[in-house]
């Protein structure tokens, strides 16, 4: 076990090497406009994992891993992959009940994609990043039953998740996607806005005719990338991935697939093609905020203990995603320290050769 002493100097050296620095030192923090900070190096954005506070398991991969990649199964291993990624304020996930879609995702004819792409010019606020995700479709009662065009029948609804707020839309339409971005989409947090400000509550939206707006109900959402119609090593590297995190969520009671929608836990979806696919596999970690203040010891201020983005009563920006982790080059025997540390405390256990970017509302610091 590390002793006080040794515990003591590392916390010191985190907290001191996360600060904005002075501004010729080379690692010092970039301010931005909106008032956020960029952080040059992976180690500056997210605490990376120490054996002096962490233990020696941090140093280790799963022993236990009885899913492995296909022999063949390569990626780029030289690349620096962090900061290469483009920057967004805001991301939904679509729910099309499907794991892998055509190579764009805004060219499935007839799905709220493909409108969110044709009313892209009036989304507010910077980038707005979309997802199809394996989310379960809403059961239809037309009478028309799929339709023609299946899923994306005319004015069939469906469910989409809108990040870092943390809420479902239900019964969003191709016709209402326009209103959804104008009513809904505009006025949510960004991820460039700390989670002390003040944003429009949910409740006092005026929704457009036939959606409704609740809370997402889980504490963690896990995005594995698995369309293979953009590389197939995303098709075969999600589903192994899904697979060896569940092994490490279920003895603690916080797997919950994508039709579990159980209060708490780590919600695991399948998504489209973010970037990066000689890479694979891409994970992004979306944690939710604790109340201001409810530190673990760790300089995240994510809680210690508590289950991943436990929040007490009255904070601001409370239940809204406070970090999002995005990974690289993830492995099924990198998913006991990932469920361990990022999970559970918000920290990098590979920062160098696994984290492309992110950010962390907390500390008002992202990747780009």
């Amino acid at each position: 076990m590390p002793s006080a002493k040794a515990k003591m100097s590392s916390l010191l050296h985190r907290f001191t090497s996360f600060g904005p620095g002075t501004p010729s030192d080379p690692n010092a923090l970039t301010p931005r406009p909106d008032g956020f900070h960029t952080a040059p190096k992976a180690p500056q954005l997210f605490p990376p994992t120490d054996p002096n506070i962490d233990g020696d398991a941090c140093l280790h991969d799963c022993a236990t891993c009885s899913i492995h990649y296909p022999r063949k199964f390569r990626i780029d291993e030289d690349d620096a992959l962090y900061g290469q990624i483009k920057g967004w304020s805001r991301h939904v996930l679509v729910a099309t009940g499907k794991t892998d879609w055509v190579r764009d995702v805004e060219d499935e004819k007839g799905s709220v994609m493909e409108a969110l792409g044709k009313h892209a010019s009036a989304v507010e606020g910077g980038r707005l990043m979309v997802s199809a995700s394996n989310i379960s479709v809403p059961e239809w009662s037309s009478g028309e039953g799929e339709g023609k065009n299946g899923i994306y029948g005319k004015d069939r609804p469906t469910r989409v998740v809108l990040l870092p707020a943390f809420q479902i839309l239900e019964g969003v339409t191709p016709r209402s996607t326009p209103d959804v971005i104008t009513s809904i989409i505009n006025p949510a947090p960004t991820n460039l806005q700390p989670l002390s400000s003040t944003t429009t509550p949910p409740t006092s939206l005026a929704l457009p005719e036939g959606v409704s707006l609740t809370s997402c109900p889980h504490k963690t959402l896990i995005l594995l990338c698995s369309q293979a119609t953009r590389d197939a090593r995303c098709g075969q590297s999600a589903p192994l991935l899904y697979k060896e995190l569940a092994r490490h969520l279920r003895p603690l009671g916080l797997f919950r697939n994508h039709d579990d929608d159980r209060p708490g836990g780590v919600g695991i979806y399948f998504i489209s093609h973010v970037g990066g696919h000689k890479y694979s596999a891409n994970m992004m970690v979306y944690r939710r905020s604790t109340s201001s203040g409810s530190g673990n010891g760790n300089g995240n201020g994510h809680g210690g203990n508590k289950e991943p983005g436990e929040k007490e009563q009255g904070g601001k920006g409370e239940g809204e995603a406070a970090q999002c982790i995005w990974l690289a080059r993830v492995r099924p025997e990198d998913c006991e320290n990932i469920v361990r540390y990022t999970v559970l405390e918000g920290k990098v256990v590979k920062p160098e050769r696994q984290l492309r970017g992110g950010f962390d509302r907390e500390r008002g610091i992202v990747s780009w």
